[in-house]
């Protein structure tokens, strides 16, 4: 993995918040924004932001079914920076 890549990434869950959302995320194939906002403390506007974060590390995917975006976790990544951790370990 690229060193700035891998800079984003860590960039990104690097807030409080954004991890709580992968977490959430990571618990099912397909998250609804609305599902996301009704258990965290956050505005839409806010859940956004920090969803365009995710999206632009790679770490998530993102779909809109009707007027709500589904969000995925993109587990290649997320493997991929699993095994970047595990050699520097």
């Amino acid at each position: 993995m690229e060193t700035e890549k891998t800079a984003l990434l860590f960039k990104a869950l690097g807030d409080e918040n954004r991890l709580r959302i992968l977490k959430l995320v990571s618990q099912g194939e397909d998250l609804c924004a609305c599902r996301i906002l009704d258990e965290l403390d956050i505005t839409q506007p806010t859940l956004s932001h920090h969803m365009k974060i995710l999206k632009d590390a790679g770490l998530i995917s993102a779909r809109k079914q009707g007027r709500w975006m589904h969000y995925s976790l993109n587990r290649e990544v997320v493997g991929a920076l699993a095994s970047l951790l595990e050699e520097l370990g």
